[in-house]
């Protein structure tokens, strides 16, 4: 099914530069995009495609068009964030492009889905999924393959859950008695908020007594790991390979690269932005960028190094003042 560019505009805004009889089969790269595809710049690094593309129209802002780069013709849309238009336009292309046919059933034959759970009407369990005694689905939410909810927990509206999620398993929870572990019953749920989308075999243990939350418009890559009684502050948006320690609670609007991790028990304010790889070891006031790393060590000799590293940028400033009064 093609899409005239002029309704692409109409749904969409922006500004039409070029053909208005052009018809879209796709949405491409810059760099593979033919004469009946759409594809967009943002970043860049990626300017010199521009010259190259095949693409029958691009989406790009106001500066390329001012700065010349799309002075060899052809058809644009001119708006102002082109990364964010891209974005809705696969929203627009997925509407009247469905991945599911409207004759399927909403929960696939193979789900096993408890007496006791609510499951929306309009919510959709894909095949081999688990739903648990008590658990709520909210309308629209869409548990894509091979998901497991627990017993209890308790899922938004218009959520994605991508193939190989767990919600609710136990938290890491023991007591040592005389060289061995006993098991801390976890007693807790998961309560995760509207328009949230968690990644491909990312889990969410349960909380020990209170609840581990997972607040609206959180989005999770694959392959995390959030702990019991974690919260998980509105529309923050978490990264691959990241570790949440128990009890940890990360602010709204956050953002955390690949591979970081965070220690328990600790505070992340609002509006803080985490590097790749980094190990955030206490809590963090301020909103603002942290990050870095450095090779492992013995713990004694790690603390010390981490305590003189806080220090380097005033031992620094030191330096330079003996310096500059010897030279007098």
């Amino acid at each position: 099914m093609s899409l005239p560019i002029t309704v692409i505009v109409e749904r969409l805004g922006g500004t039409l530069v070029g053909s208005s009889e052009l018809s879209i089969n796709a949405i491409a790269p810059l760099e593979t995009a033919g004469p009946n595809e759409i594809s967009f710049l943002s970043n860049p690094l990626y300017v010199d495609q521009l010259d190259k593309t095949r693409a029958g129209c691009v989406i790009l802002s106001s500066n390329h068009i001012k700065q010349g780069s799309a002075s060899r013709g052809g058809t644009f849309i001119v708006v102002d964030n082109p990364y964010l238009y891209f974005a809705q336009l696969t929203q627009l292309w997925r509407t009247l492009h469905p991945l599911h046919d409207s004759s399927e059933p909403l929960v696939h034959p193979s789900a096993v889905i408890h007496p006791n759970a609510h499951v929306h009407p309009s919510a959709r369990i894909g095949p081999h999924c688990v739903v648990g005694s008590g658990a709520v689905i909210g309308e629209r939410t869409v548990l894509t393959s091979s998901v497991n909810v627990a017993h209890s927990c308790k899922i938004g509206a218009d959520c994605i859950i991508h193939p190989g999620v767990v919600i609710g398993a136990d938290g890491f929870g023991f007591a040592q008695n005389q060289g061995k572990w006993v098991k801390i019953e976890q007693l807790g749920s998961v309560l995760i908020g509207n328009q949230v989308e968690i990644g491909a075999n990312t889990c969410i243990d349960r909380g020990a007594l209170g609840d581990t939350v997972i607040e609206d418009g959180v989005k999770l890559d694959n392959l995390i790991q959030i702990a019991h009684n974690v919260r998980i502050g509105a529309h923050t948006a978490i990264a691959a390979f990241v570790g949440v320690s128990g009890s940890t609670k990360i602010g709204a609007h956050c953002t955390v690269a690949g591979g970081a991790g965070f220690v328990g028990h600790i505070e992340i304010a609002d509006h803080v932005n985490i590097g790749a790889k980094a190990v955030i070891t206490r809590s963090i006031a301020e909103k603002g960028n942290y990050g870095g790393y450095y090779p492992f060590d013995s713990d004694s000799v790690w603390r010390k190094n981490a305590a003189i590293l806080r220090k380097l940028s005033s031992l620094r400033d030191k330096v330079k003042s003996l310096m500059l009064g010897g030279s007098k």
